[in-house]
């Protein structure tokens, strides 16, 4: 799929902070609902995330962009805890609350990413982040069930959905950027 080395190693490099962005969301989920002694020092790594993506899109996107994309993915990993809490305690109210904080910070994101490059449909944006969620309330209820089964299924396609998004950047940064990609 990949023409040259330059473009192979972006989506290689993309594809492994989506992955490590999935597993150290699966390993917080399960810190803190089974109330592991690692909870807060997973939950750090996890939020050390959005920095990663952050030094990987700067050579593009400059300090700025890059800097705005990590503030909305790190919001998104916030709301995403808040979900879990709200999760976890069987509040209703507080679920909605995330998930309508969630579907705002999509939007913001799709946006703004499409803003970046025109090539990133916003739509298709979207509907992959907002599938991101609906993945992320079935791992929760999966694994708050004890299905770890069901888990083991719909975290392969967290990570099925990972590989995705990676190259789909990908290839839109190929296309925007083919000065780089020689």
């Amino acid at each position: 799929m990949w023409v040259t080395r330059a473009e192979q190693n972006l989506n290689n490099y993309l594809r492994f902070l989506w992955m490590q962005n999935a597993y150290w969301m699966r390993i917080a989920i399960q810190s803190k609902l089974f109330n592991l002694p690692d909870t807060e020092i997973i939950s750090e790594r996890l939020m050390q995330n959005p920095k990663d993506f952050e030094m990987a899109l700067r050579t593009f996107y400059g300090d700025d962009n890059a800097s705005e994309l990590s503030n909305l993915m790190l919001d998104q990993l916030t709301i995403a805890t808040d979900l879990v809490n709200a999760m976890m305690n069987a509040d209703a109210e507080a679920q909605a609350d995330a998930e309508r904080r969630w579907n705002d910070n999509v939007e913001k994101m799709a946006s703004f990413l499409n803003s970046l490059n025109s090539n990133w449909a916003e739509a298709d944006l979207r509907n992959m982040l907002q599938s991101n969620l609906d993945l992320l309330k079935q791992l929760v209820s999966d694994m708050m069930a004890r299905n770890f089964e069901a888990s083991n299924a719909t975290f392969a396609n967290i990570e099925r959905q990972a590989m995705e998004l990676a190259d789909m950047l990908t290839q839109e940064i190929v296309r925007q950027f083919p000065q780089y990609f020689r």
